[in-house]
């Protein structure tokens, strides 16, 4: 038998059970599935799991673990491996849905996803999963924590108003829920004091997120919201990834005469980022001339505003990305100072 040029463990990640495929690649680039099995989702099971892999592991190079995105139950398997020195990949839902379309597959079950997972792993180049750091965890947690009160702040104002107009308000009903709205206003604004606390002890990033709140309609909250689902830009190589990411790319469906689908935003990307870039982009619209020139352009081009509104957010996420790498502070006549050297070669030609 062929030494393997490449092995991978895929993982099927669910709340209480990992369900596990470790596959080899040979010299013929021929990938097949070793071993399968199931383990505990649980700090015994993690060691069953590397034991497991070390017995079916040969010493052609290092072993890959390809895990899927589940919420939250993949983080501490993702740290332990990691931890251990194994190189982890944690690839998104929609990409393996992708790569399994791919796949001559019509039964799908826990065991073929760790076979899919396993498989993707051999034959693609992935990035390496490398934990986000303390500051970005800390940020994510508390802008997260914070939109999940603002909308049950907003839920119980609805109810308030809707007790308030009936024929027959029920006092003690009322009474609660405008106790219920302080205390959710108090813990709003406990986690922005947080918030900004975390920020002004790491003067770097304070430096840093001064810099992106010199953007018109861009505060601490956008600020904060952005880097922390980011993880700082870390995996982010440029704007196009970035724009994915959010789920803010223009998709379309054209072929044939047939088939002529609308353009219009995927949405399969981070929901948080699409969410938080909503009202700075309304700000921007009022404030900033090149986003309101921008807004005009497109809303006289298809009479769309809310169209032509998603547009800007795109321009301000890509813009807050442009001002974190460059560490330079927002600029209104940035446009105009990169034609003024074509302008000016121009004028020399035409002397």
């Amino acid at each position: 038998m062929e030494k393997p040029i490449k092995q991978c463990v895929g993982i099927d990640v669910s709340k209480d059970e990992l369900v596990v495929s470790y596959g080899i690649m040979d010299g013929n680039f021929d990938s097949r599935m070793l071993s399968n099995t199931c383990f505990a989702n649980q700090p015994a099971g993690f060691k069953k799991l590397l034991k497991w892999s070390n017995k079916l592991h040969s010493d052609q190079g290092e072993v890959v673990y390809v895990l899927e995105a589940t919420g939250v139950y993949h983080e501490q398997l993702a740290l332990y491996l990691h931890d251990k020195g194994c190189k982890v990949v944690v690839m998104l839902p929609n990409r393996a849905k992708a790569f399994m379309k791919t796949l001559s597959v019509k039964t799908i079950n826990d065991k073929v996803s760790a076979q899919m997972l396993s498989q993707l792993g051999l034959e693609k180049k992935l990035d390496r999963w490398e934990p986000p750091a303390a500051i970005y965890r800390e940020l994510k947690q508390l802008t997260r924590e914070r939109d999940q009160l603002i909308g049950e702040q907003t839920q119980i104002k609805n109810q308030l108003h809707a007790e308030q107009s009936g024929a027959w308000p029920s006092g003690s009903s009322i009474k609660r829920m405008k106790s219920r709205l302080q205390l959710l206003a108090k813990q709003i604004e406990q986690i922005k004091d947080e918030i900004a606390q975390a920020v002004e002890e790491q003067p770097w990033l304070k430096q840093k997120i001064d810099t992106i709140c010199t953007i018109p309609g861009v505060g601490l909250i956008t600020a904060v919201t952005v880097i922390g689902e980011t993880d700082g830009f870390h995996l982010i190589r440029n704007k196009k990834q970035l724009v994915s990411y959010a789920g803010l790319d223009v998709i379309t469906k054209d072929s044939g005469i047939s088939v002529k689908s609308k353009a219009r935003i995927s949405h399969k990307g981070n929901k948080y980022l699409r969410k938080c870039m909503h009202f700075p982009a309304l700000t921007a619209i009022r404030s900033t001339p090149l986003m309101k020139a921008l807004f005009v352009r497109l809303v006289s081009k298809h009479g769309i505003k809310m169209k032509a509104a998603v547009a800007v957010q795109r321009k301000l996420l890509i813009l807050i990305y442009i001002l974190w790498k460059n560490n330079q502070p927002f600029d209104e006549n940035y446009p105009l100072k990169l034609k003024e050297p074509r302008m000016i070669g121009a004028l020399h030609e035409l002397a």
